[in-house]
């Protein structure tokens, strides 16, 4: 069992980013709809399965992990709501929250900063 998981590994060692973007192109195949809870649950399930297994959190699951906190400080939320949560909150419904979802991500990959820029206005100059 140790030799057939320690194959599993060496095959492909990075794959949680990868898998997101496969999810993105067809979330119906994976999810069954476009739902921000259901790519949740989907998540939960994957990490689950990994740490059943007793397969070591890689890079990009570590980094997810501070998907959370970018989130939080994007929307200056200081609960303990998930990001699904969150993004569904400002969103129309989990469709656009999924769309949403991606969209962030995908900042927050970029390494942008979780603020948006603030644009400052001079009140000392009169029109």
């Amino acid at each position: 069992m140790t030799e057939i998981l320690q194959r599993i590994t060496e095959v492909k060692s990075e794959y949680l980013y990868e898998m997101l973007q496969e999810i993105k192109k067809r979330p119906g195949m994976y999810l069954g709809k476009r739902s921000i809870s259901r790519l949740r649950s989907f998540l939960d399930g994957y990490m689950g399965a990994r740490e059943d297994l007793g397969l070591p959190q890689t890079e990009q699951e570590k980094e997810f992990n501070g998907f959370q906190e970018w989130i939080q400080e994007r929307f200056n939320i200081t609960s303990s709501h998930g990001w699904d949560s969150i993004i569904l909150f400002y969103s129309a419904d989990e469709r656009d929250a999924l769309e949403k979802f991606f969209e962030l991500f995908e900042k927050f990959c970029n390494g942008e900063s979780p603020l948006p820029h603030k644009v400052v206005i001079n009140h000392s100059e009169k029109a």
